[in-house]
């Protein structure tokens, strides 16, 4: 089997009865796994809610290492519509010729860097650093703070042999509490400072607010980015022919990306808090209890995508939910998109290939599904072309 390769665990449910079952810390998920259910689900915010208890929509649940509202991540409309009113203009400049400018610079040099290498760690020593340096632009920080970020290693909640960590994430926490603070006494032109000094429907948004949505940027947009570049780069790596075929038609590199979050599908699912007894794919869900929208399952709906289960780099027609779906869609998608398009073009300008050496595969066990999701390491060389 190809490095590249990732099965999709999820098909014989999905075909045969369209749902998943799995427990989540006592607190028991029915996990969606068809395109339509989970489009349908999405759209439907009354019935399926996002704005429940802080941490709760999150598989596995965050309600023990946080109480701050994720935002507008945990909303539901009219207010997450609100805010994200507020918050588009700032996460679409990506787009500017300037933030591409500054994006460019810093895959050049992390490539340059890793040409130079004998061999590295595309998780730690490549696509890490690549994602936290990128974040200076979006947060518009100084980009020594990076190596701050850089140390917390690839996931904010997360430690080696535990789902969630609440010492690691309070480390997050009290960064973000310092960071407003200092904006508060000397703002400057960065995210916090912005933040604090908007309002809402009138109403100037509060430290706790602006916290949540530093709390979703940092930690939405880290590991599921890291995935993204370290999976497409092992593709590259079992393909050489791909990186041959983007160099010479870098036209394609818009749907090659598109279909990498599809196929990849760097976050598996996400939760929605049901409001009332209702019935998702003829089975009884009772109000109070959790469904998933399992993104990964639906971008392998065999009934939408042909050859689901294979990467089509100019895939026409793709209608993926890597992003997310309906009013919920990824607030950074903007940002990950130009981060992998910018590094798709460079790697098949610069690198002639990639060579694996060696690599741990990263497994999600989903109650009854094992998904790999990723890679706990991937070494490899990257020849200079």
């Amino acid at each position: 089997m190809k490095v590249s390769e990732f099965t999709c665990p999820f098909a014989h449910a999905r075909q045969s009865k369209g749902l998943g079952f799995m427990d989540d810390q006592n607190d028991p998920v029915t996990m969606l796994l068809r395109l339509k259910d989970v489009r349908k689900t999405a759209h439907n915010w009354k019935t399926f809610q996002s704005g429940a208890v802080p941490g709760r929509i999150v598989i596995p649940s965050e309600v023990k290492i946080r109480d701050t509202r994720q935002i507008p991540f945990e909303l539901d409309p009219p207010a997450h519509g609100d805010f994200r009113a507020l918050l588009d203009p700032w996460f679409k400049r990506p787009l500017e010729d300037e933030y591409q400018h500054k994006l460019d610079n810093i895959i050049d040099n992390v490539i340059d860097k890793s040409t130079s290498l004998a061999s590295l760690d595309i998780v730690t020593e490549f696509a890490l650093i690549l994602q936290s340096q990128a974040l200076t632009l979006l947060l518009n920080t100084p980009f020594e703070e990076s190596k701050t970020w850089i140390s917390w290693g690839t996931h904010v909640f997360r430690s080696d042999g535990e789902a969630l960590d609440a010492n690691k994430a309070n480390i997050l926490y009290d960064y973000l509490d310092k960071e407003i603070d200092r904006a508060a006494e000397n703002p400057t032109d960065d995210l916090y400072s912005v933040l604090l000094a908007s309002e809402v429907n009138g109403k100037q948004l509060s430290k706790e607010e602006v916290k949540g949505i530093l709390i979703l940027t940092f930690a939405g947009g880290r590991d599921t980015v890291i995935n993204a570049i370290t999976n497409s780069i092992a593709y590259l790596a079992d393909h050489p022919e791909a990186l041959e075929q983007l160099k010479q038609n870098p036209d394609m590199i818009n749907n090659a990306v598109e279909e990498f979050i599809r196929y990849f599908s760097p976050l598996t699912q996400m939760g929605r808090v049901v409001t009332t007894d209702t019935e998702v794919c003829e089975h009884a869900q009772k109000a109070d209890t959790r469904v998933s929208l399992c993104w990964a399952s639906a971008n392998r709906d065999e009934k939408t995508f042909e050859r689901a289960d294979e990467i089509v780099l100019d895939r026409k027609i793709n209608p993926h939910v890597g992003f997310g779906f309906s009013h919920h869609n990824c607030l950074g998608a903007t940002h990950a998109r130009q981060i992998l398009r910018t590094l798709l073009l460079k790697l098949s300008q610069q690198v002639s290939a990639i060579e694996v050496i060696d690599y741990k595969e990263n497994i999600e066990e989903l109650g009854e599904f094992n998904r790999k999701v990723g890679f706990d390491n991937l070494r490899v060389v990257l020849h200079r072309a």
